[in-house]
């Protein structure tokens, strides 16, 4: 009687005991196992970091076992990691027993690895201790180094037909597999599954080409597999091999060789063909909405359900990976806007999990990277400022560096150069479709409109029906052109914004070829004011009529020798700064930003004291969700505090600035308070401590004085955006609702106190709006508030919080904006894009200047309070 037997008694828990024989194998291998265990304790600090390849032990006493020794020794440690699992031994890195499991498992990883010659009895033998291992002790089929069994029954059947015993074994182990236990390993388990249809049909008369579709369960198969099925015979063979080798894919990027191969079958098919039905699959994910999974078990005799979203399946996330990969040598632009667009829903997180699809986004990232010229960097920069995971940001910033240093400029440079033009020519495109001339036109930041013109010249309404029934791939194209021109303009927006914290001066050749005569960007070059300077004398302009003009409308000259920047208030005079406030006013101009009524923070004197840091923002209460959303918004980097590490895993938001080498950091604490956290252990608030600036290139504390006046104000114009934005004192129903109560005094003292940079700049366009407004004869401005006489009240709606207090006892009236109707400021000129607060405060002043046809009971019972 042999181990196999030994092993087989064991496990039908005979209790009979063994002859000489089996003690003697048992021994011996009791012996290699705890002579590698000694080994590995002297060798390794960890033993989770074990190597069996590295210990002598393995090499000369396991290694040099003749085949059926190594099947036994296989066989042993099966029945012994059996053992251990039935006793729930203990996991302490200290305990020898723990250290022999992982020793039996990681020769049994070995043994299967190694090529063996097994019989159909072992198969057989094999695959059904791994069925009853998991049956008895261990928590999944799954946990077993399944692949490396399979590959060996693969090796051990080549070429024959598989015996009836073998496929009864395979046909069991499937059963298994297809198990809904199994349903979290759904990688893993479809993997094996086609593993084991793979080797079942082994020697069996088939087509010459096996079919081969998407393998996991979910909508995309759903989708996908019967477009593969409705292709053309001649084709279905080329899209079989290609989902073989797209469904290979792995790793963070790929090998030359996968590159190669499939771009190899790419060619047999038909890059366009690929392309049509593989942008095809990519727009339907980039449409498709999570999938909801609500799940139930029993314990103790309770029921309990759990809620999990999911995107895509496992199996499909690889295969679609491997496709993005192919899609590299694709040039033309909806190809890429496509991929981009694949990009943004893949990162986009979905509850309980986070992104939806992280390596689908990844692939997308580096097959914009690699893609020929510069259309995909385009895309990438674009990318930068609208995905906020921070390894995203930092993986596109590495993308970015490595294209511009391909290209020996800056990254800056090369993100003008990849700004597409799309045609457009002073903001407009025009197209000749069936003796109709359609005209698309920027009308505003993230805004076209197509216009149509009949052949005499007169405007058509709609789209004529000629153009819709015999050019609908070119009114397709042109919709794809005007989606895209308005992603890219809002994206190059805030790319313009953030330009302020970069340090760029440009020559008159590269402003002219870059940003003036730049069919898109021109849109909002145009529109922004800029310095000339020549020979130490700078001039402020604008383009207007034609020409760039001072604010006085004085023609500006400029020439090769001109040095072009974007101005900033901050280094203006008051008198200039007002100057130009009226220009835009005057002339009904709308900036694409903030920029002539940009908020300014200089220096003060109690920062000056204070020498290397700003209390300014400091003793805030903010809402955390909300400023690590904005935060990342505005290109901060921050990570969310919980209640599980104490809140010391991260203590500050900081800001990159590498134009001058610095790091911005807002210091902020946890609020630990009346268990302010939430289900996952987030805490729900956080207090704000100082801002100060370090240089990254010797990590100390810069003086305040020491800053560049412009970055200073930026970085403080952005944390003064986090507090107003953020903070509890915006909240109407916070206090209501209960709040913290240990900083109720910071919310009225918020709600109702000193107005912000913001709210002084929101104080003097509504001082200038006033006037033209409907509320005119019953509103007028006092110190901080907007003040409203209604029939019923006088109220007075503070021009920071938007909270407002009723006459004459101050009384406090919540009013909750409703989000679903219209801004009321849309038929109102601003001179930059709408101010929310400021809208909020128009639509409190248009309500309670009528209040006495309000309806809301929750609003009247409170006005009706005396």
């Amino acid at each position: 009687m042999g181990i196999l037997d030994f092993v087989k008694k064991a496990f039908s828990n005979s209790g009979a005991s063994t002859d000489s024989a089996e003690t003697s194998a048992e021994n011996c291998f009791e012996e290699i196992i705890e002579a590698t265990r000694l080994e590995a304790v002297q060798k390794y600090q960890h033993f989770w970091s074990v190597k069996l390849s590295e210990l002598s032990v393995y090499q000369e006493q396991i290694a040099s076992l003749s085949a059926n020794e190594k099947v036994d020794l296989l066989l042993y440690c099966i029945y012994e990691i059996h053992k251990w699992q039935s006793r729930s031994g203990s996991y302490s890195t200290n305990n020898p027993g723990y250290h022999r499991n992982v020793i039996q498992y990681l020769i049994l990883q070995s043994i299967l690895r190694a090529k063996l010659s097994l019989s159909d009895e072992q198969i057989v033998s094999l695959a059904a201790y791994f069925l009853n291992y998991k049956r008895y002790s261990w928590p999944s089929l799954l946990h077993w180094p399944l692949g490396y069994f399979l590959i060996q029954v693969e090796r051990n059947t080549k070429g024959k037909v598989i015996s009836e015993k073998v496929k009864a074994t395979l046909l069991t182990l499937k059963a298994e597999l297809e198990k809904k236990e199994y349903s979290n390993f759904e990688k893993e388990r479809t993997k094996y599954l086609s593993k084991v249809d793979g080797l079942l049909s082994t020697g069996e008369e088939k087509e010459e080409v096996k079919p081969v579709y998407f393998l996991g369960k979910d909508k995309f198969s759903d989708y996908a597999n019967p477009i593969i099925k409705l292709r053309p015979q001649k084709e279905l063979p080329h899209w079989y091999s290609l989902l073989v080798h797209a469904q290979k894919a792995a790793g963070g990027k790929p090998t030359q060789k996968y590159l190669k191969e499939g771009q190899g079958l790419v060619t047999v098919l038909g890059a366009d063909t690929f392309k049509e039905v593989v942008l095809d699959w990519f727009k339907f994910i980039i449409h498709l909405k999570e999938n909801e999974l609500v799940h139930t078990y029993t314990h103790a005799g309770q029921t309990y359900t759990h809620t999990t979203y999911d995107l895509l399946s496992s199996p499909n996330v690889d295969a679609i990976k491997g496709l993005v990969w192919l899609c590299a040598s694709l040039t033309d632009r909806t190809a890429l806007a496509t991929i981009a667009g694949l990009a943004e829903r893949a990162y986009r997180k979905i509850p309980g999990k986070g992104p939806a699809a992280a390596a689908v986004g990844n692939a997308c990232l580096y097959t914009l990277y690699q893609s020929e010229g510069l259309e995909g960097i385009s895309h990438l920069s674009r990318l930068k400022l609208r995905i906020r995971q921070s390894s995203t940001q930092n993986l596109i910033e590495k993308y970015l560096q490595e294209a511009a240093k391909e290209q020996g400029i800056s990254v800056h440079e090369i993100e003008d150069l990849a700004v597409d033009q799309y045609g457009l020519e002073e903001g407009h495109i025009e197209y000749e479709l069936e003796n109709f001339k359609a005209v698309l036109e920027i009308a505003g930041v993230g805004k076209t409109e197509l216009k149509w013109f009949k052949p005499d010249g007169s405007s058509q309404k709609s789209v004529p029906s000629a153009v819709k029934e015999k050019q609908p791939v070119a009114l397709k194209q042109i919709k794809e052109t005007a989606k895209q021109i308005e992603v890219t303009l809002s994206a190059q927006r805030d790319r313009l914004d953030r330009m302020f914290k970069a340090e760029r001066v440009f020559t008159w050749q590269y402003f002219q070829q870059y940003y003036v005569s730049h069919g898109l960007l021109s849109y909002l070059t145009k529109r922004l004011i800029w310095i000339f300077e020549k020979d130490g004398v700078s001039q402020n302009v604008f383009f207007f009529n034609n020409a760039w003009r001072t604010s006085e409308l004085t023609i500006a000259e400029a020439g090769p020798e001109t040095m072009v920047r974007l101005w900033h208030p901050a280094m203006a005079t008051i008198s200039e700064i007002e100057a130009w406030r009226r220009f835009l006013v005057e002339h009904q101009i709308l900036q694409p930003f903030k920029q002539a009524y940009r908020e300014v923070y200089l220096l003060t004197d109690a920062e000056v004291n204070t020498r290397v840091y700003s209390n300014r923002m400091a003793a805030h209460l903010l809402k955390q969700h909300q400023f690590n959303s904005l935060a990342k918004i505005r290109g901060w980097k921050y990570a969310l505090m919980g209640a599980y590490d104490d809140g010391r895993y991260n203590e500050a938001a900081s800001c990159h600035i590498p134009d001058y080498n610095l790091l911005a950091e807002y210091w902020v604490n946890e609020v630990n308070a009346d268990d302010a956290f939430n289900d996952t252990g987030i805490w729900n608030y956080i207090a704000t401590d100082q801002l100060r600036f370090v240089n990254t290139q010797t990590n100390q504390v810069v003086e305040l004085i020491s800053v560049p006046k412009v970055v200073f104000s930026e970085v403080m114009r952005d944390v003064d955006l986090f507090v107003g934005v953020c903070t509890v004192g915006n909240d109407p129903t916070w206090q209501d609702s209960g709040g913290v109560p240990a900083y109720r005094d910071y919310w009225q003292a918020y709600s109702f106190g000193d107005l912000s940079e913001v709210a002084k700049t929101r104080k003097e366009i509504l001082t200038q709006l006033l006037p033209r407004l409907k509320v005119a004869k019953v509103a007028e401005i006092k110190d901080k508030f907007l003040v409203v006489k209604g029939k019923l009240r006088t109220y007075k709606i503070h021009l920071g919080s938007t909270n407002i207090l009723m006459e004459p006892n101050d009384q406090y009236l919540c009013i909750v904006p409703d989000r679903s109707k219209k801004d009321v400021t849309g038929t109102i000129f601003l001179p930059f894009e709408g101010d929310n607060g400021l809208s909020v405060i128009l639509s409190k002043a248009l309500l309670l200047a009528d209040d006495d046809k309000i309806t809301d009971s929750t609003i009247t019972s409170q006005i009706k309070r005396f």
